[in-house]
């Protein structure tokens, strides 16, 4: 489904945004739909072909910085990018973060202190470095915002056969925390914080969930919706689209899962 079917052409229109991750996979879609919604976006990579492929797509209306998302003068760049081009920031993305296995996450008893520290850097200080980018910004300008953070399904509603990584878990469990303490305090300051979980999403992190058909019929009753799928990366977009624009404008602390209905499905073995 293309982007231009799910929301209006001017939901986002004269908004300023910064995706962090926003070159790749669930990022990618979103930029497209940020920019197919009005947007003027930076998007942050670490691969600078995809980068450079994204901003031949979409032209002018984004910009892309080429950097890591666990180092903090990245996002810091970013920020300073989007004022500098558009004005002002309206709204942050975070979707940056992947799986820890390669480099030691999995159950407790199995998890290494180097694949507990990765993973941990690689999903909940990266999120920490952008929010914190965000709300500074935010602050300056007087202006009000909205932080978008991509959490998981499996900060809250865990699978203990097939999807055992516990540090990846305990990042996704973090951002909650962190979001909702955020909205907390900053609510009197016209600024939003709201988390997107996902169930099983098609992007590169997930190729060992599908390919494996074991997995796969599992999906098939934990995420019931639309045949039993995959979620693709578009579905993601429109509850993107409208966490970041003023349709939304009373809703802070959330977390919306958007799981095909992961959380309120047996998948029955």
């Amino acid at each position: 489904m293309q982007p231009e079917s799910l929301f209006s052409a001017t939901a986002l229109a004269r908004k300023s945004v910064v995706i962090v991750g926003g070159t790749g996979g669930l990022g990618r879609s979103a930029t497209r739909a940020c920019v197919a919604a009005g947007a003027r976006v930076v998007a942050v990579g670490r691969d600078p072909e995809k980068g450079e492929a994204l901003q031949r797509e979409l032209g002018a209306a984004v910009q892309i910085v080429t950097g890591d998302a666990t180092d903090a003068a990245t996002v810091d760049r970013a920020v300073s990018l989007a004022v500098a081009e558009f004005g002002r920031l309206d709204g942050l993305y975070h979707v940056a973060g992947g799986s820890g296995r390669a480099h030691g996450d999995g159950p407790l008893d199995a998890l290494t202190d180097a694949g507990w520290a990765y993973t941990l850097q690689l999903n909940l200080t990266s999120a920490f470095y952008s929010n914190r980018a965000a709300v500074r910004q935010f602050l300056a300008q007087g202006s009000g915002g909205t932080v978008v953070n991509c959490g998981s399904v499996l900060g809250f509603s865990p699978s203990p056969r097939y999807f055992t990584t516990h540090a990846y878990a305990a990042t996704k469990a973090a951002i909650i925390g962190l979001t909702q303490a955020s909205a907390s305090h900053y609510a009197s300051h016209g600024i939003r914080f709201n988390v997107l979980a996902p169930a099983l999403v098609a992007t590169p992190m997930s190729q060992r969930a599908q390919t494996n058909p074991e997995i796969l019929k599992f999906i098939r009753t934990k995420q019931p919706l639309d045949g039993g799928r995959i979620g693709e990366p578009e579905d993601l977009d429109g509850a993107v689209v409208w966490l970041l624009s003023e349709a939304s404008r009373f809703v802070t602390g959330q977390v919306i899962a958007v799981d095909g209905g992961w959380t309120v499905s047996e998948g029955q073995f």
